[in-house]
């Protein structure tokens, strides 16, 4: 054992050694807490956060994915003792924080967020939070604050000389049996996540969910049965893939109103209930119930649905008088691909944008272009043709450009909606074969997921075999999971 005077001696040498050694070592040695790491990653979550990707349901869903997957990988590294690293892959789409509306060409580019993708494999927080900040593009100048006014690392060299632990001989972990981290490491990069294989590790914990939620299905569709009939509503939804236990609950607060309410809830036949985060009529008719609402805002709803019949006539004028401003294009509201916006709001923006179109008298000639569609978004800087041929408009559209984008795309415009048909057929009917093939209860995508991709997906699904599969739930989504209810989530691009 050390003596009292030896270890201060110790500790005096130690202290003296650390002078001498590069700032950025001394940077690394500092213990970077969850608190911090949070506060350094602030500009990456300003960039990616789900609410601001509003008006883009794909992207949005993508992020919150993949913010799950971070959140549990930063905390396992907190966690005392957690040695068992896989390298995780994630995918974020970026806000840019200046527009770039100079090539309305590019539809993805210049939509004001990029995809970023990148594998986090490191094993402590600092490293982890500079990883992430310049696979993002963003400043890691910040940094330094956490750590006083010393300097940052600023060099992938000086970041990868000390972001491992010490590297003891071979002949180390052979004697006492430990693992070799850093053989552990490469070994899991050499083994990629294929399908087949997450399926064995998680084919268990799927069926075990799966069996614990039929009870819970089961009540869900009573209760969604008697509503619908009870009150003759079109249909009832869900804007998120709530569980079904929670879904369960918003539908027995529904029912519990409509007996305390029957009257209010009697404005509401032949409409569709949608649950979602706020309570309104939606841009299409539907009454959106806030499930963070009380039955006191629920009622209200209900009581001035009788109330939304002129505006909703309003709207379809105004709808009608941009259209014939554009040569006969169609304006829509798709609610799969767009937020959910409330009636006001959306009268709003297209109020807006008529007046816009009308005051730049744009030479459309008259049903130039009947039988095309577009929809407008707030959030975008320049207009964009999607796959399945409806133009995506920005509200704020310099109407010069917006004239030449839709008259020089408009027959491959014409090209996407033939193709959009022939595209929901074949879906359908690989969504068919693939269900019979494999015996599943169920197969469905995420709202995220193109058409394009999911037969892409099902098409090589069809080709392999998959035992494990057999009476499942399969949802075909951008990353593995399995849900809550058991559900088991598949990337559209699965490896084999």
């Amino acid at each position: 054992m050390l003596s009292t005077e030896m270890f201060y001696r110790w500790g005096m040498a130690t202290r003296l050694s650390l002078k001498k050694l590069p700032l950025q070592f001394v940077i690394q040695m500092r213990a970077l807490s969850g608190a911090d790491a949070v506060n350094a990653l602030r500009p990456f979550y300003f960039a990616v956060h789900p609410d601001f990707f509003g008006q883009h349901p794909r992207e949005r869903e993508v992020n919150e994915n993949s913010l799950k997957r971070l959140n549990g990988y930063l905390e396992n590294l907190q966690k005392p003792g957690f040695s068992s690293f896989k390298p995780t892959q994630l995918t974020f789409y970026v806000r840019d924080r200046e527009p770039n509306p100079s090539n309305v060409q590019e539809s993805f580019g210049t939509s004001g967020f990029r995809a970023v993708s990148f594998t986090l494999q490191t094993r402590d927080l600092l490293s982890t939070v500079l990883d992430i900040l310049n696979s993002c593009s963003l400043s890691t100048e910040h940094v330094q604050s956490l750590n006083g006014s010393v300097e940052t690392l600023s060099n992938q060299g000086a970041q990868r000389a000390f972001s491992r632990p010490i590297k003891w001989d071979k002949t180390y972990y052979s004697f006492t049996g430990f693992k070799d981290p850093e053989e552990e490491l490469e070994q899991a990069q050499r083994m990629e996540t294929t399908l087949s294989s997450w399926l064995d590790n998680n084919e268990v914990s799927a069926i075990k969910k799966l069996k614990n939620s039929l009870p819970l299905r089961k009540e869900l569709d009573r209760l969604k049965g008697e509503l619908s009939h009870q009150l003759q509503l079109s249909d009832i939804r869900w804007q998120r893939s709530w569980g079904i236990a929670h879904r369960c609950s918003q539908l027995h607060s529904l029912s519990r109103l409509a007996q305390q309410s029957p009257e209010a809830l009697r404005n509401a036949k032949e409409r569709t209930v949608i649950f979602t985060d706020r309570s309104g009529v939606s841009a299409t008719g539907h009454v959106m119930l806030g499930t963070m609402d009380v039955h006191h805002h629920w009622t209200k709803i209900f009581e001035r649905l009788p109330s939304y019949s002129t505006l909703q006539r309003k709207l379809l004028i105004l709808e009608d008088r941009v259209s014939h401003l554009l040569g006969g294009i169609q304006i829509t509201y798709i609610e799969e691909l767009q937020p959910m916006l409330t009636l006001e709001e959306y009268y709003t923006i297209l109020d807006g944008f008529y007046n816009r179109v009308r005051n730049s008298r744009l030479p459309f000639h008259p049903r130039s272009l009947r039988g095309l569609q577009m929809i407008l978004e707030s959030d975008r800087y320049a207009p964009s043709l999607h796959e399945l041929g409806h133009f995506i408009i920005p509200t704020v559209c310099d109407p010069a450009t917006l004239q030449w984008f839709i008259i020089t795309k408009a027959q491959e415009a014409r090209a996407n909606l033939e193709r959009k048909e022939e595209l929901m057929v074949l879906e359908k009917e690989l969504i068919k074969a693939s269900t019979e093939r494999f015996s599943l209860h169920q197969l469905y995508k995420e709202p995220s997921v193109s058409s394009v991709q999911m037969i892409h997906s099902c098409k090589r699904l069809l080709k392999e075999s998959l035992p494990h599969l057999q009476g499942t739930r399969l949802c075909i989504s951008h990353f593995y999971s399995v849900l809550q209810d058991g559900d088991l989530c598949i990337p559209w691009n699965w490896k084999k």
